[in-house]
């Protein structure tokens, strides 16, 4: 398909009007349009959470959220970027506490005004049941909080959007490092690993990794194994 026959869109970028092609994500329309993504962009490929976005569709009042490297454009889109999300995480250290719903009150306590309206869920764009993790921490089970909010990637969507000012990824966050380290404890691999980076066994090759340029890095980062 030639140029001038590619379908376009109209989008508005801060307020700013854009023609783009139709079919490309949020972030790389805003590429197109000129933008150029210094903050906000890591992974581009949904895994992250840095790009997380505002949006509101053509004719409707509601207020969106999405992953702007996921998200694809519409006619008529406003777009705004969240320059940051609340996100103020409490320092503790993992072997103090105990897995129970009294440590989540004691370093969350808004945790408490939760109205389980259900906003938060509806705002993840990983589809993760966020109000029940809430509810879950609530209750002191944390197992259950803790494989609720898994794929969590911290993209903070669902504390912009919590009416009741909560941080619900922070709640995650600490559900699965107390499943973690009280609960279930480390896997075996993973005890393995760390005794074969004590013993040097990657010494060599991170040493060689340092010595390479960017294109060298990049062609053995496309070559490498990988394992599924």
């Amino acid at each position: 398909m030639m140029d001038d026959e590619v379908e376009m869109v109209t989008i508005y970028v801060m307020g700013k009007r854009h023609r783009v092609p139709a079919g490309l994500t949020i972030m790389k329309a805003m590429e197109y349009a000129g933008h150029q993504f210094r903050r906000g962009a890591g992974c581009r490929g949904g895994f992250c959470g840095a790009c997380a976005t505002i949006y509101r569709t053509k004719g409707s009042y509601k207020l969106q959220g999405a992953l702007a490297c996921q998200k694809i454009v519409e006619d008529g889109m406003y777009i705004a970027q969240i320059p940051f999300s609340p996100a103020e995480k409490k320092t503790y250290n993992i072997e103090e506490l105990r897995p129970d719903a009294g440590v989540f009150l004691e370093y969350y306590p808004e945790i408490a005004r939760c109205l389980s309206c259900n906003t938060c869920t509806k705002a993840c764009p990983q589809d993760i049941m966020v109000m029940d993790y809430v509810q879950a921490a609530l209750r002191g089970d944390v197992e259950e909080a803790a494989k609720l909010s898994f794929d969590c990637i911290g993209c903070g969507l669902c504390a912009v959007r919590c009416p009741a000012e909560i941080v619900p990824y922070n709640i995650g966050q600490l559900a699965r490092r107390l499943y973690s380290r009280h609960i279930v404890g480390p896997t075996e691999h993973v005890l393995k690993r760390v005794r074969e980076i004590e013993e040097g066994r990657f010494d060599e090759e991170i040493e060689e990794l340092k010595t390479l340029d960017r294109e060298a890095l990049q062609e053995r980062y496309e070559t490498r194994e990988r394992r599924l």
